[in-house]
């Protein structure tokens, strides 16, 4: 059976769909799963190891054999802790069939194969009786199904069903509960990735003041939750407005019901300001009392404990429909909704004289229909990229470059997706602006998202949308003049690593015959960049386990292992490393340079050389990012911000993912002698636009 896979083509700046062997997909969900950062969760796995244990001594304490399901089992890890607990026999279900026959060799290998039975099966077709997969209903449910929202991957849907069918009534349940925590608070950095906020630019004629288009400014956004480390977060980005507060708790050990509902909580602000995040996290009991528990809570909440660091789980920040100004001391509420697999909050302010009781009165009210983007710019933009298009310093280096460059008799041309720069170089002067968004998405429609925004503010017949990708455009299209300016910032929204943004030198290439003898490009050049780095935390995603809790689980390392190794050449992946700490080894490094005023070459780009390291710590992988150079001393970088010399800590770009490489010594856990040196081999294929590269220690 063969798999379509979408893919950004770097060369044409769209998505292309490629057949790939049945074994691709299962691959890419080994090679990129957070199965190791799971195994690496010292903190989740003592947990659950405690709970378990405590769970099976319940039962045997009343006398009665324990019977355990373990729903979505992985490793099978859970399953061989219950037993070594003296779970007297434990059916463990996977639906990921490459995932279950890995289970069963674990299971075999720690020897457990007598007590546990792995079932490659959706718990929903699990059949119970004489002739079924399970003999008789379990009296003890043990799961890991939640994600960063806890609900996000259908927790009480599955929750529900074994309720129904798997379990017994009053069964013992680990995790026993989840609650479910929320936090009021200001954020203009965190706001700045939902609303687009008005941009000034000095003219000629004065001030302008570009601003969004209504339905865009009342627009509640997108459902889904924005999880991030927030434990990255500074102080110093937001203000909180409420103490924590329980927005609501779901015991496992009793039914569960997923139907779509709302909790409702009382806020008395602490401090006045504007309402605009929910931030949220959560925490599971793994037993009854709650002695054992795993909390998400970030690094302000509890900050005496030490923070168990994981990717698999973070935490939330949901966007209010719109901002609120509320005062200290006032009586709100917070409303969550929620259907089966997500959930969004809005506030509500007390009635005058209200009761508590008046419960019916608010039902009407909270009951909020999920949100729903009607504006395009959610379904056309990530929350980055509307942190980037907010990023005032940044559109100040384009305002500077452009007027540099621009004159009054200008034709310009604008290549990239939904940017300000066709209304900045209108602004400026320029002539004749149009402007061309190649990776079109066709479902989302984006020249009426920028028709809507141009007749904001009064635009409409200044700048041109030409609704053609570059290979065919023609002189009728920019009336019949020549391009003397063309700029990009470069954004496409297909790119998924640094270096497919380098699509605008393709799409400069394909608009050459139109191009004026004298014209001028910006930005003029990019370059590709590099640096050795040693992560705190990250590279445990991708590092070996070897034990875990005593288990031996090397069978899923080097199924991984294998994933990862899947392509011949490894490739590097993208990472927001704002998220993720690292310090430099090495100084940064320039690799390639890639020259826009001139077409994209035939030959192939490559580069090789060495880079010294001048710190010491582990080489956990190479980070690469891309630098654009706008005009005569003004670049933008999209990774590295700043680096303090002596420790080496860096700062990244926020609202762009850098590619990291990890080194094999981080997939094989290789112990190395402390490297001086790394060795390096770059390779752009003009023909693919890809980047291939290699790393030795």
């Amino acid at each position: 059976m063969k798999t379509f896979c979408g893919r950004a083509n770097p060369t044409t700046g769209s998505m292309e769909w490629l057949e790939e062997g049945e074994d691709y997909d299962y691959h890419q969900e080994i090679a990129r799963s957070r199965y190791a950062d799971m195994l690496h969760d010292k903190d989740r796995n003592v947990k659950y190891y405690q709970g378990i244990r405590a769970a099976v001594n319940r039962v045997k304490e009343r006398g009665e054999k324990a019977i355990v399901l373990d729903i979505g089992t992985g490793t099978g890890l859970l399953s061989m802790m219950a037993a070594s607990a003296g779970a007297d026999f434990c059916y463990a279900i996977e639906v990921f069939k490459p995932m279950a026959n890995a289970a069963v060799k674990i299971v075999d290998k720690n020897g457990f194969s007598d007590k546990i039975k792995v079932i490659n099966k959706h718990s929903t077709e699990v059949t119970v009786g004489p002739d079924g997969d399970m003999q008789s209903r379990a009296n003890i449910l043990v799961t890991e199904l939640f994600d960063t929202e806890l609900i996000g991957e259908g927790a009480l849907p599955t929750y529900e069903h074994a309720h129904k069918y798997l379990v017994q009534e009053g069964c013992e349940a680990v995790p026993h509960r989840a609650t479910v925590y929320v936090q009021l608070v200001e954020s203009r950095r965190m706001w700045s990735w939902k609303k687009l906020f008005p941009v000034h630019v000095e003219a000629e004629d004065g001030e302008k003041i570009l601003v969004p288009p209504s339905e865009m400014e009342n627009c509640p956004g997108v459902p889904s939750v924005c999880d991030i480390q927030l434990n990255q977060m500074p102080s110093s980005d937001f203000t909180t407005l409420s103490d924590v507060v329980t927005m609501f708790s779901v015991d496992f050990s009793k039914p569960v019901q997923s139907a779509s509902t709302y909790y409702r909580v009382q806020l008395e602000p602490v401090k006045s300001g504007k309402a605009q995040i929910v931030l949220s996290w959560w925490d599971i009991d793994m037993d009854p009392s709650g002695m054992i528990n795993c909390t998400m809570a970030p690094y302000w909440v509890k900050p005496t404990s030490a923070l168990q660091w994981r990717d698999h789980w973070m935490q939330c920040v949901y966007f209010l429909p719109r901002e609120e100004p509320v005062l200290e001391g006032e009586k709100l509420y917070l409303i969550a909704c929620r259907d089966q697999y997500s959930v969004w909050y809005h506030l509500q302010k007390a009635r005058e004289g209200e009761d508590e009781g008046d419960e019916e009165e608010h039902k009407a009210d909270a009951l909020v229909e999920s949100p729903v983007c009607r504006c395009r710019a959610h379904l056309l933009w990530n929350r980055p990229r509307f942190g980037e298009l907010n990023d005032q310093n940044r559109t100040l280096q384009y305002i500077r470059s452009l007027r540099k460059v621009l004159k009054t008799d200008s034709v310009c041309l604008c290549i990239s997706d939904g940017s300000l720069l066709p209304v900045l170089a209108h602004y400026l002067g320029a002539k004749q602006v149009q402007c061309m968004q190649p990776s079109r998405i066709d479902l989302y429609h984006p020249h009426e998202l920028w028709q809507a925004f141009f007749k904001a503010n009064h635009l409409e017949d200044k700048i041109k949308i030409i609704e053609a990708r570059p290979e065919l455009l023609k002189p009728s299209h920019l009336e019949d003049k020549k391009i003397s300016v063309l700029v990009g910032e470069p954004f496409f929204t297909t790119s998924l690593l640094p270096w497919h943004n380098l699509y605008f030198w393709y799409a400069r290439t394909a608009v050459n015959n139109h191009l004026a003898s004298n014209v001028t490009v910006l930005p003029q050049s990019a370059s590709l960049h590099m640096m050795v780095v040693e992560f705190q935390d990250l590279w445990r995603i991708r590092s070996p386990c070897g034990t875990c809790e005593g288990f031996d689980v090397q069978t899923m390392d080097d199924m991984i292992k294998g994933s990862l190794n899947f392509r011949e050449s490894k490739e590097a992946e993208p990472h927001p490393l704002w998220e993720y700490p690292c310090k430099s080894l090495s100084e940064p490094q320039e690799v390639l340079t890639f020259d826009f005023t001139k077409a994209v070459p035939q030959h192939c780009l490559s580069t090789e050389g060495s880079v010294k390291l001048l710190r010491e710590g582990k080489s956990h992988g190479a980070v690469l990012w891309m630098e654009y150079h706008l005009a005569a001393d003004i670049s933008v970088s999209t990774g590295l911000m700043q680096l303090s010399n002596e420790k080496g800590n860096c700062e990244w770009n926020p609202h762009c993912k850098q590619a990291v490489y990890f080194f094999s010594s981080v997939i094989e856990s290789e112990i190395l002698s402390d490297p001086t040196a790394v060795t390096y081999a770059i390779n752009f294929d003009t023909k693919t636009g890809e980047i291939a590269m290699d790393f030795k220690l």
